[in-house]
């Protein structure tokens, strides 16, 4: 059985993070079903959503998240730290 996991690359680097982390756990001999979601502060400057509730509650159905990392100078303090990491959290 597969591990169904939401995948959030996110900004900068969470990207080659991502791909890594993925690697590695292939390495393992997991089975894993990754599944990307566009989220971070590209998307924020794009949309000025950061987590919709819909894809909140998509991300929910899934049995892991992986997350990159996320952040730009673009993006005002506290946006994404609240609207997409606490939110993913809580």
């Amino acid at each position: 059985m597969a591990y169904r996991i939401a995948t959030i690359p996110g900004d900068g680097i969470g990207t080659e993070v991502v791909e890594q982390a993925l690697r590695v756990l292939g390495a393992t001999g997991v089975e894993a079903e990754p599944t990307y979601f566009n989220l971070g502060a590209a998307r924020y400057n794009t949309t000025g959503e950061v987590l919709p509730d819909a894809e909140l509650e998509d991300i929910r159905g899934y049995d892991a998240i992986l997350l990159g990392a996320v952040g730009d100078p673009s993006v005002p303090p506290g946006v994404l730290e609240r609207g997409l990491l606490l939110k993913l959290r809580f």
